[in-house]
């Protein structure tokens, strides 16, 4: 149900073609790399947490990994994810298809700089075996984000 309100949330945009259902899992980073066939560090993992006890959803590159000092630095209290039994309540997407798109009205999103290296993003489509096709500008759009952050850790810009 997830994936289809997803889906139908991209009509709008007639984007609903790039919102693919998935043969195989794409529940974690690694799963959905292969079953897209492209560089973990091009899955846009989104990831739940708690701030001041409301459901945020923050948007990492693959290879990136949460900074508890940054994430503290940032939103002035420690981070705290939201327990899986709970995501889908909170968020309106169950683990393994947690995405910034058609979520739960009280959901706030955010970017996290560690995706401004790519052009082409694969963020999760509301379902374990999905995912959508995006351009890094049409992310910030379609995702409602209220702005990029910076409380990543474990990637780097390749500058050669």
């Amino acid at each position: 149900m997830s994936f289809e309100k997803v889906k139908h949330y991209f009509e709008q945009f007639d984007l609903s073609h790039r919102v693919m259902e998935l043969e195989h899992s794409s529940a974690t980073v690694e799963q959905a790399a292969i079953a897209i066939g492209c560089e973990p560090e091009l899955i846009a993992k989104t990831m739940s947490f708690f701030l001041n006890d409301k459901p945020i959803l923050i948007v990492t590159a693959g290879d990136a990994k949460i900074d508890n000092k940054k994430y503290k630095e940032y939103f002035g209290e420690k981070a705290k994810m939201i327990p899986g039994d709970q995501v889908e309540d909170y968020v309106g997407h169950a683990p393994g298809g947690v995405c910034p798109f058609a979520t739960n009205k009280d959901v706030i999103v955010y970017l996290d700089v560690s995706l401004k290296r790519f052009e082409t993003i694969f963020p999760a489509a509301g379902s374990a075996n999905s995912a959508v096709r995006l351009s890094l500008k049409e992310l910030e759009i379609y995702s409602s984000a209220i702005c990029w952050v910076d409380v990543s850790k474990g990637w780097f810009v390749n500058q050669s």
